[in-house]
């Protein structure tokens, strides 16, 4: 809420936002902010995104990018990735899932993304996960992606890339919807799942229920 007690702002809110950002800020160095999407689907990657964003200029709408529509989602990573300093991907993909588990393969995938970085981060904003091998302080953050500007960018970001994948995966197995589920569990998916079994990006490890 705004001083006045009105309804807060969007600037309002995208600086609240960017203030958490700043109490890791150190010797002028601006953190990164990390967030993971993809560890509950039956099928594709698990995927994190590391970003370094300005404090100028801001983007607005940022936010958890499960709160935001998909159109607008897609608008925003092209303004991110085009206003960031420097964001990378990680990537794990589902026979890795299978064989170390999601948690494991979720770190691996933070661990890369800090690790194809070009720009030199000393501090790290996480949502909610903690221990990553990584040279960097880590400050992990309960629902970090609602709380802080770069985690909320970097949620984004990998939202729209995994989600522009699974897209991508549909044209070759059309029979699981994988354009509109992005690979979650959904009643269309799981019936596709016992009448066709199972394609070569789902999870074994997360789909022996269902066949």
């Amino acid at each position: 809420m705004s001083r006045s007690g009105n309804r807060e702002t969007e600037q309002e809110r995208i600086l609240r936002l960017l203030a958490t950002d700043m109490e890791y800020a150190k010797d002028g160095a601006l953190p990164a902010g990390m967030d993971e999407v993809g560890r509950g689907p039956l099928a594709g990657p698990v995927v994190v995104c590391c970003v370094v964003m300005p404090t100028n200029p801001l983007v607005h709408y940022v936010n958890d990018s499960k709160k935001i529509a998909e159109h607008r989602r897609s608008l925003l990573y092209d303004e991110l990735t085009l206003a960031s300093l420097d964001y990378a991907a990680g990537w794990v993909w589902p026979n890795v899932i299978d064989e170390i588990n999601i948690l494991q393969a979720t770190k691996r995938a933070f661990c890369e993304a800090f690790a194809a970085m070009k720009l030199p981060i000393d501090d790290v904003m996480i949502d909610a996960l903690m221990g990553l091998d990584i040279s960097a302080r880590q400050h992990s953050l309960i629902h970090g992606d609602a709380r802080s500007y770069s985690i909320a960018c970097a949620s984004i970001i990998a939202k729209v890339t995994r989600d522009r994948y699974m897209q991508e995966q549909d044209k070759l197995y059309p029979q699981y919807g994988f354009a509109s589920n992005k690979g979650y569990g959904t009643v269309q998916h799981i019936a596709a799942l016992r009448e066709y079994g199972p394609c070569p990006i789902h999870r074994m490890s997360f789909i022996g229920k269902f066949i």
